[in-house]
């Protein structure tokens, strides 16, 4: 680059990975270059207004402290004053951020942004919805049940009967549209059942019953638009029964493998899929894409995707780039070029 192309970091957000979404925004922040880059940061309040922060790293106390503003041009009081030419970097972790909300703001405004499109966003977000694409796509995923609240409410008893006669325990309950394990409880018998759904339906609307894999969590992480490149597997080994919020963000007691140490045949399959699992919500970026797998069989079952995967220093989606070759630096510089010629890509398909 010739001259320093202007980074916005967009971080906190509305749902309830705002704190992972702030410390998310600290290992960007640390992790770009200053030679390449010069930063700004929009704080966003969990009431939905923003602020200009000289970084995500001041006490929550002071970025509290701030002006706010919104973003509708009516209630708004000031203008943002950021270049034009700067490159918008959310880590909006969850709804309000994920699902395609900011993207489409990003959108109308006419600027760069790193990661997926308003669509891809929200197919990814979705859970349920990104289930039924993988499925139609012939890729292999976990046996699973969508729930509407709406449809629970006058039918728990039916409701529940029918998980117990088709699922064996354990099994896991989890919002549909939420990441960071938030509102996920593995379900070890029908006495758990109740207090499982209640949770989930806390963070949603919509939710799964999803058949437990007694199988290695498997991780992989895609970068690129309309080519893109997987990275080495890696290998979660839960403190828990599972890798809950708790441990991925508190205690940190899980251990990983990185890279996985499973066959060669196996790390190429799930390389393959996680390329094909992109690709069918024509994702564009960036994506970490979360596997079971099962040695005795040699089965693999896609999990899920996500769009804007952790980027804290003890986050996969960075760790697996380090061992593939992509050190965290160089990752953002690659993130921020994507960004650019997408935008660039679809300015030109409007001019033609």
């Amino acid at each position: 680059m010739d001259k320093k192309r202007n980074i916005v970091i967009l971080f906190g957000g509305r749902s309830a990975e705002h704190e992972v979404s702030i410390k998310s925004a600290e290992a960007v922040f640390d992790h770009l270059d200053p030679n390449q880059f010069t930063t700004q940061c929009i704080y966003f309040h969990k009431n939905g207004r923003w602020s200009l922060v000289d970084s995500p790293h001041i006490r929550k106390e002071q970025m509290e402290k701030g002006a706010f503003y919104s973003f509708l041009p009516w209630n708004s009081e000031k203008s943002m004053g950021l270049p034009k030419s700067s490159v918008y970097f959310p880590v909006l972790h969850g709804p309000y951020g994920e699902d395609g909300t900011i993207q489409g703001l990003l959108e109308l405004a006419d600027v760069p942004y790193v990661g997926a499109t308003v669509m891809s966003s929200a197919l990814g977000m979705d859970k349920a919805v990104a289930k039924s694409i993988f499925q139609s796509k012939g890729l292999p995923i976990v046996k699973h049940t969508v729930i509407h609240e709406k449809d629970f409410i006058p039918n728990k008893t039916k409701i529940k009967g029918q998980i117990k006669k088709e699922y064996s325990f354990p099994l896991f309950v989890k919002p549909s549209n939420l990441g960071s394990s938030i509102g996920i409880t593995k379900v070890q018998s029908i006495d758990q059942l109740s207090r499982a759904l209640d949770v989930a339906f806390r963070y949603d609307s919509k939710i799964l019953v999803e058949q437990g894999i007694k199988g290695r969590e498997i991780e992989c992480s895609v970068l690129g638009n309309d080519h893109p490149i997987s990275s080495l597997p890696g290998e979660v080994i839960p403190f828990r029964s599972f890798y809950d919020y708790q441990d991925k963000y508190r205690e940190g007691k899980t251990k990983f493998g990185i890279p996985a140490q499973i066959p060669e045949s196996v790390k190429e399959k799930i390389q393959e899929i996680s390329i094909h699992a992109f690709q069918s919500i024509e994702c564009s970026g960036m994506a970490r894409i979360d596997f079971f797998y099962q040695e005795h069989n040699s089965k693999i079952y896609l999990n899920e995707i996500n769009t804007i995967p952790g980027f804290t220093e003890i986050s996969m989606y960075p760790k697996l780039w380090a061992i593939s070759g992509i050190k965290f630096p160089s990752l953002i510089e690659k993130l921020v070029t994507l960004a650019v010629e997408k935008h660039a890509d679809k300015k030109r398909t409007q001019d033609a």
